[in-house]
């Protein structure tokens, strides 16, 4: 279970968990072998491209986090950056150590990103005509930023506010607020961890009409206003 959802991961295939996720009732099988790759949070907020489209990979990845790779030469190219980057952590005498470090992390990140953008461009031209759940949680995914009330997802899908919340709870024992909730929580903390944006700036992108409102519904999400989350960052 992961974020209170059933996944399953099998062979030749990508599980990105991150810390804040939930995982319980792990299963493996008998024969389970893996690789795994762990990377200290601050190393990797800081070494995230400042690109548009971050936000939604990260996002992405927390809702859909086993990734399989069709491609041959795309899971060639990811087991090599993890051997690149391993090989650049352990070679501490290299004269830009830090440098060359942080530009593997980049590099491995931004090849995730290009796998991550495939599949979210072909899982959104999928659920066109997949049920409404998954129509609405990909519709969050998208919309998220700037639309917090369930009557926009209810309109765009065409049934109520009621009945969405309903399909929801029956589905993922989550509300469609709930989830709402949840992503704008999630691109908030992404937004916050990213100290190139001032806390002004995030609440224009997120079209709050001020800066007012938007500390409030921090403070209800994250239990602190914008600059008290950041001052605990360090």
């Amino acid at each position: 279970m992961f974020n209170d959802q059933q996944m399953e991961c099998g062979r030749g295939e990508f599980l990105f968990w991150f810390a804040e996720s939930r995982l319980s009732g792990l299963l493996l099988s008998k024969d389970f072998k893996a690789t795994a790759l762990l990377v200290e949070k601050n190393f990797l907020n800081s070494n995230i491209p400042d690109q548009g489209w971050s936000i939604n990979a990260l996002l992405h990845s927390r809702v859909y986090p086993v990734k399989t790779l069709h491609d041959k030469k795309d899971r060639q190219r990811i087991l090599s950056n993890f051997e690149w980057l391993n090989d650049r952590f352990l070679k501490t005498d290299h004269r830009f150590y830090d440098e060359a470090l942080n530009l593997q992390m980049q590099l491995f990140i931004l090849d995730m990103w290009h796998i991550f953008a495939s599949e979210y461009e072909r899982r959104k031209h999928s659920l066109q005509s997949g049920t409404l759940y998954e129509r609405f949680m990909q519709l969050a995914q998208e919309h998220c930023m700037t639309e917090r009330e369930v009557q926009f997802y209810s309109d765009q899908l065409n049934i109520t506010s009621k009945y969405l919340n309903q399909v929801c709870k029956k589905s993922s024992g989550v509300t469609a607020s709930e989830w709402i909730q949840r992503f704008a929580r999630e691109r908030i903390i992404l937004l916050l961890q990213n100290r190139n944006l001032t806390i002004s700036e995030i609440a224009d992108e997120m079209e709050f009409s001020s800066r007012s409102f938007f500390t409030r519904y921090v403070k209800k999400l994250l239990g602190a206003t914008p600059s008290e989350y950041r001052s605990r960052l360090g």
